[in-house]
């Protein structure tokens, strides 16, 4: 029996869970919860009612909604173009090369199982770094495949991988940064691609995360000054001899016109 007063636990394992997804076996928790004290929250709350703590947001339904109305009618193009760039950050994240090469298959863990069945990958020799990098490889190679079961199992771990990383580079900002964004934490991946920018206030990597964020919050005016500042500085700042460009090289491709493409809707 679930024990009382101990907070939501998982439909499938029975296991203590808190947040969108179940820590331990990537199950939908089927609501929203506060990650501070673990009572249920509604969907459009911006506290919890328990503890009150501040709620990091909506789930993405309400802010993706606005972002539509933001951009309708003569933004189309814009809006198509942005979610265009979403889907080439996604792809590009499953090319990320390791110190020793690609990344390979995860090896299976002490319990076996067959390649293919979801087995975590074998983090315990590396780096916290190191393996926040293969997690998130985990999770954008399942997101690209359309395999959502893996994504969302990997997910919950990849984003606290990079948590007890910290202190990360911006490179690993900027991972975070897209792992928020696809769990549809908008304002924490929001806040990831601006500390990003607080430290390098032209990194087109951190400026570009911090525009496709305040789109899906329907911030249409902070998403113009990134990408107002993306299209004037892009000519010069793309020459500099960042590890981060050199990996993600066809998002800064694409970048340039998808800011003046926006600009030219404004």
């Amino acid at each position: 029996m679930t024990p009382a007063g101990k907070g939501p636990f998982c439909p499938q394992c029975d296991q203590p869970a808190t947040g969108n997804f179940c820590q331990n076996c990537g199950a939908t928790l089927g609501g929203r919860f506060c990650s501070q004290c673990g009572s249920k929250v509604a969907p459009a709350a911006g506290f919890c009612n328990q503890c009150g703590n501040k709620m990091a947001g909506d789930g993405g339904g309400g802010h993706r909604a606005a972002a539509v109305a933001a951009v309708g009618g003569r933004n189309l193009p814009w809006w198509i173009a942005g979610m265009s760039m979403f889907v080439l950050i996604l792809f590009v994240g499953i090319s990320k090369v390791q110190p020793s090469g690609p990344v390979a298959s995860p090896t299976l863990g002490p319990a076996g199982g067959a390649p293919g069945t979801g087995s975590p990958p074998d983090i315990s020799q590396m780096t916290p770094i190191e393996a926040a990098d293969r997690l998130f490889t985990r999770v954008m190679t399942a997101v690209t495949q359309g395999d959502s079961a893996q994504s969302q199992a990997f997910l919950p771990m990849a984003i606290a991988a990079y948590q007890r990383a910290r202190p990360l580079n911006l490179d690993g900002m900027f991972h975070l940064s897209m792992l928020n964004r696809t769990a549809m934490n908008l304002e924490a991946a929001l806040d990831n691609a601006l500390e990003i920018v607080e430290q390098d206030p032209n990194h087109l990597l951190g400026l570009a995360a911090a525009a496709e964020a305040a789109l899906e919050l329907g911030l249409m005016d902070e998403a113009e000054t990134h990408y107002r500042q993306i299209y004037e500085i892009f000519d010069e700042e793309s020459q500099r001899q960042l590890e981060e460009y050199d990996m993600h090289s066809r998002i800064l491709l694409a970048l340039k016109d998808d800011a003046e493409a926006f600009l030219a809707g404004r």
